[in-house]
């Protein structure tokens, strides 16, 4: 699909796979409006990806925020005339992370971000993709998905399981409006969330892992598919390792 003129919102821009996801895209000709909150490195990612040709629109945003993430939404869809896909990648994680151990204000950090925050720009943006008579909607969720771990820890895994049922629920709800969800399971991959970990992983083990580019060019994949398919679920695990 030519993906020339259209137009994507991309969160949690500011490193790792958001940066590829924002850069794979404008090279494919579309239209970006990011968001992140470090202000700095949104601007960077916005460069990058003006340098590749797309008209970009770069605001600071706390997806957790309802009211401003309605307001970016609405943002985008004057600026553009249509948000065509969003990929909802901003994320994050706790350090204690066990059930035990974690502090309850980190906890529900970790959900208002991760899950809450796929929900409120997938809410802000269905009605307009219902009059558009169609869209896609990319939830970057997890392997811990599946798999929850102590290494994931308790509120990722679980936020993370709950946004693979909000893209089945979009799927179950909007398909007759031409909406699509895909939810993207990367197993172990190179992203500065790593030193949140109890033991970061050593940069021997990181370049084992899946690749921020890896995951960019497997959401250039979904996004270029025609809009009679859609890719429920996609899981990118590394080839050393096991799945589970």
């Amino acid at each position: 699909m030519d993906l020339s003129g259209k137009t994507a919102i991309v969160t949690g821009v500011t490193s790792g796979m958001g940066v590829a996801i924002v850069e794979s895209l404008a090279g494919a000709g579309m239209n970006l409006a990011i968001a992140a909150r470090r202000v700095e490195l949104l601007e960077k990612t916005a460069e990058v990806a003006r340098a590749a040709g797309a008209e970009v629109l770069a605001e600071p945003l706390d997806v957790a925020d309802r009211a401003a993430t309605s307001a970016f939404a609405r943002a985008a869809l004057d600026l553009f005339g249509g948000v065509d896909v969003l990929v909802n990648n901003a994320g994050t994680n706790s350090d204690p992370r066990t059930v035990a151990e974690i502090d309850p204000q980190d906890w529900d950090r970790v959900v208002r971000v991760n899950l809450t925050g796929a929900f409120n720009l997938a809410h802000a943006l269905i009605p307009s993709m219902r009059a558009a008579g169609g869209g896609l909607i990319i939830n970057v969720a997890s392997l811990a998905a599946f798999i929850p771990s102590g290494m994931a820890g308790s509120a990722y895994s679980a936020s993370k399981a709950a946004m693979r049922a909000l893209s089945i629920n979009i799927n179950d709800e909007e398909w007759r409006n031409g909406i699509r969800a895909t939810t993207i399971h990367p197993g172990e991959t190179d992203t500065p969330i790593l030193d949140l970990r109890p033991e970061p992983p050593s940069a021997a083990e990181r370049a084992r892992m899946v690749q921020v580019e890896d995951i960019a060019e497997a959401v250039l994949f979904v996004v270029q598919l025609p809009a009679r398919t859609k890719i429920d679920e996609l899981i990118i695990t590394p080839t050393h390792r096991r799945r589970g």
